[in-house]
Order: C-alpha cells, then structure tokens, then sequence
C-alpha cells in the first residue's frame, strides 16, 4: 500500500514526476501538496491513499538530462529486443551495443538496445548490418517526449491518472 505509484503534479497541473505513496503522504502532511485524487483505501481515519497529487506553489523544473542505465534502456525500448522484436521479462535480456565496445563502441544512448540473450549471442562482435540483423528502432536518447511517453504508460495502470496526462 505505502509502494503505491503516485502522480505528482506541478501546480500549474503539469505531471513532472511518479512517487511512492509514502513521500506523497509526507508531502501531504507538510503541506506541500493536496490530494486530487484518491484510492478508496484509507490510510488514517480520514486520510485516503493518494493517487494523484498536487503541489501548492509552483515548482520550476529544470530540464534533465536522463542517465543512460540499463534500466533506462529497457524503458526505452519497451522491454523489447531490437533485433527479434519479441518482449521479454527482464531477466531474459540484455544490453547490446550496436557498434561493439572492441571496435570502439562507446556506452552512449545511441550505441545501445536492448537485445534478448539468443540474439545478443547471434550477433556476437558484429554489427547489425555484418551480422544480417536490422534494427526494429534507431537508439536516441531519452527525451522529454520518450519520459512523458513513459509517465502514460505507467498511468495505464490507474484510470485516475488519465485526466492528467493528455491522452
């Protein structure tokens, strides 16, 4: 219940991040933020479990760069292999450079994809074009687009938070 995912909105209602229940609710009690929407779960006798907040006062977000992490990658990619085009848990996949780290590949967004084991192997220290296996997407680099794109997905998940995300 506390591990909740909570969509928090800058006062202006502009989604600028995704919290566990427990900081909103901390948020809550210092007063930094309202509750716009909310679970039917009580959390304290009239204190319901957010799902939505909103801050008071209006926060200047500055523009951030993300950090290229294997995690990141994987959301980038929507958990899907570049090369097969198949979606697979976690586990079962791997972080590919396209040129590979022995001929200089660097750790960069667009260097890296997300490729199953099977593949990954198939490919070995090869390019894509040598190895005979196309790319499904060019690699970039996460945007604010890609971010926001990933805030409406999770957002699938709770119909409350649908309103604020501009479908």
């Amino acid at each position: 219940m506390i591990l909740t995912p909570v969509l928090v909105l800058n006062a202006s209602y502009e989604p600028i991040a995704v919290c566990l229940a427990r900081r909103a609710l901390t948020m809550i009690a210092k007063g930094v933020a309202r509750i716009e929407e909310a679970h039917d779960i009580f959390v304290h006798r009239e204190l319901r479990l957010p799902s939505v907040i909103r801050l008071r006062d209006y926060r200047r977000v500055p523009v951030r760069r993300h950090t290229v992490s294997r995690r990141n990658i994987f959301i980038r990619d929507r958990h899907r292999c570049q090369y097969c085009k198949q979606c697979f848990p976690g586990l079962r996949l791997t972080l590919d450079h396209v040129t590979p780290k022995s001929r200089g590949g660097l750790s960069i967004w667009e260097n890296l994809v997300t490729s199953c084991r099977e593949c990954n192997a198939k490919k070995a220290n090869r390019t894509p074009a040598e190895a005979g296996m196309p790319l499904a997407v060019v690699p970039r680099a996460m945007s604010l687009h890609s971010a926001r794109h990933v805030l409406r997905r999770i957002g699938e998940e709770d119909p409350k938070w649908r309103p604020y995300l501009y479908f």
